[in-house]
Parts: C-alpha cells; structure tokens; sequence
C-alpha cells in the first residue's frame, strides 16, 4: 500500500520501488491521500468567491462523500461544472489533481481492506522517530550512520532483532571461515 498526496516527484518512484521491492505490481495499492484530497476540494469551495461560508462547507462535504462513495469521476464532474469565470485556470488545476489521480481514489475498497486511507500514521512517525530522534540542537549524524541507526531501530520495534543478530552472526562465520 502507498499512500500519499498527489506530488508527482512521489508517484514518478513508486514503480522503482515496487521492482527494486520484488513486489508483484498486480498486488500493490496506489492511493491519494484522502485528507489531502479533501483540501484540494477546499481549494476549489474557496475559489468560488460569491459563495457562503455555509455553501462551501455543504459542497466540500458532498464531494467527500461522493470520494467515499467511490463515485470520483462525479466530483471530476462537480469540479469541471465550475471551470468558469475568473477563477477558471486555478479550479482547472484542481480538476487535473483529480484527473491525474482517478486510479489513486479507490478509498471503498482500501476501506474495505482495512487499509489506511491517509497519510498522516506516517508523517508522524517520520516526524516522531527521525525528525525528533535523529535532528536537534546538538545532534548531527553522517547520513550513512543516521540510516543504519533507523535500519537497528525498524527490526528492534518490529520485533526482529533475534532475526539481525542471525544475520550478523553467520555474516561473522564467513569473515572466519
């Protein structure tokens, strides 16, 4: 499962990775964040400057349900029947966001896996675990170091430190041998 906004810089690694992973493409998930998501209908409500407050809030509201729903080629719609006016090229590229990544809005069915539908587990704990952990006042690292420092910390946590020391064990037995 990746997850994340709509930056292309991400998405344009994610085959990459995929391969370098040795994952069968045909099992992996692409998915918008859903939060982001919603920001950019947010983005679209406050373009439409003769609307409400209240109106903006019930429309932004509606599109998400419809994301739920699975029904994104209707908030292309949605989104497309405002393309008029002052704010036309701006709202234009909101709907390309939504275009772009039509593949990435299948919320129903990572719901219906149990899957996350947003970011945000992760950006915290790149926040929480590098950002805290390894940046600070006083603190500085080789980038080399601060990586094999996350790499003991990712088995410590998931519970495979016993599977590194096999690892760094039998890696000791052939330097011997």
């Amino acid at each position: 499962m990746f997850v994340a906004d709509g930056a292309h810089w991400i998405w344009n690694r994610v085959p990459g990775l995929i391969k370098a992973l040795g994952l069968n493409p045909e099992s992996v998930h692409e998915l918008l964040d859903f939060y982001h998501a919603v920001e950019h209908l947010g983005k679209v409500a406050g373009l439409r400057k003769n609307w409400s407050a209240k109106k903006r809030k019930a429309w932004v509201s509606k599109q998400r349900r419809f994301l739920l729903k699975g029904e994104s080629a209707t908030v292309v719609q949605e989104v497309q029947a405002l393309c008029r006016g002052r704010n036309s090229k701006a709202i234009k590229t909101e709907r390309d966001y939504f275009v772009r990544n039509r593949h990435r809005l299948a919320f129903p069915t990572v719901k219906a896996l149990n899957l996350p539908i947003g970011s945000g587990a992760i950006e915290s704990s790149i926040r929480r675990v590098v950002n805290l952990r390894l940046k600070g006042p006083c603190i500085f690292w080789y980038k080399e170091n601060a990586e094999k420092m996350l790499m003991l910390r990712s088995y410590y946590k998931s519970g495979r430190w016993n599977c590194l020391k096999q690892m760094a064990n039998s890696h000791i037995s052939l330097l011997a041998a």
